[in-house]
């Protein structure tokens, strides 16, 4: 004697309607469906549910007693999914987001709090790492990640504009040291380093006229990010290689000048990226569009 949604759902219809025809359209079912269906179900139950003639459909003592006790969880059931349904319509609950420290702090900062000012029910709990992370594993909804490190299974779109990175100094240090004119030059004069969270030290990357170039450079100051070493660069510790906004108040102000300009030209900009095999929730979707909607500086 068993019962499932769909029988208690047939039933609470028809005893609305008191009226097989009337709940079949409802039910986007044949009233001779619904009549069988209801058949079976007493036949199951051992009871009847309704009695019927030809002219009216009422509810047995044993109908109503059922229906009086299952209603108001039908009810709740109903309730339930209309709000699983408001999750899939509306952007609403936590977003959570992995991205490296860069990408973060030039790009996804005014872009996450356009993100709440249009979706007051959204929540966005953004992770800031540079190393590389599991996002499926992280119970992340996303990531941002450079171009050439994403998996074969995700999902990607271009995340704001051309990045370009770039050698400063300090002028003090340029008249103590001399200015670099080629890469490899920095292997003899004070550089600041920088170290990923996996313990790499980055070698700086160069490229003119088809020609690359990796130069791990020297220097008594290593750190854990870009923020520091434009710290460091301004003290005149050494000379720094970081993405242009970084440096760009700096160099309007005189307090830092470039060098090898020529040997950095643009890169691709970031990437957010999201599970292929994982439908989006509407927040995502909702961030997702954004993204794709926004207009980045050229």
């Amino acid at each position: 004697m068993n019962l499932d949604l769909a029988d208690l759902k047939l039933l609470s219809t028809v005893a609305r309607h008191l009226s097989f025809r009337m709940a079949a359209q409802e039910l986007d079912l044949s009233a001779s469906a619904v009549s069988h269906a209801v058949r079976s179900i007493e036949e199951r139950l051992g009871v009847r549910m309704f009695s019927r003639t030809t002219r009216s459909v009422a509810l047995t003592p044993a109908g109503r007693q059922l229906l009086d006790r299952v209603g108001p969880a039908l009810q709740d059931i109903a309730a339930a999914i209309d709000g699983i349904n408001d999750f899939r319509d509306t952007p609403q609950g936590l977003l959570r987001i992995n991205a490296p420290r860069p990408a973060g702090e030039l790009v996804l900062g005014p872009l996450v709090a356009e993100f709440l000012t249009r979706h007051p029910k959204a929540e966005v709990e953004l992770v800031l790492d540079d190393g590389f992370v599991d996002i499926v594993a992280g119970g992340f909804d996303a990531g941002v990640r450079y171009g050439e490190s994403l998996q074969q299974d995700m999902v990607a779109l271009p995340l704001g504009p051309a990045q370009r990175l770039m050698v400063v100094g300090a002028p003090a240090l340029l008249q103590l040291v001399g200015t670099p004119h080629t890469p490899r030059d920095l292997l003899t004069l004070p550089c600041v380093r920088i170290r990923f969270p996996s313990g790499a030290r980055y070698a700086w990357e160069f490229e003119k006229a088809a020609e690359k170039v990796a130069v791990d450079v020297e220097g008594r100051l290593t750190v854990g990010e870009m923020p520091l070493m434009l710290q460091a660069a301004l003290a005149g510790v050494g000379f720094a290689y970081m993405y242009e906004p970084y440096a760009r108040a700096a160099l309007a102000s005189g307090a830092l000048v470039s060098v090898l300009d020529d040997w950095c030209p643009p890169i691709p900009g970031f990437y957010l990226y999201y599970p292929s095999r994982k439908l989006p929730t509407a927040t995502l979707a909702a961030f997702i569009e954004m993204v794709k909607a926004a207009q980045w500086p050229g």
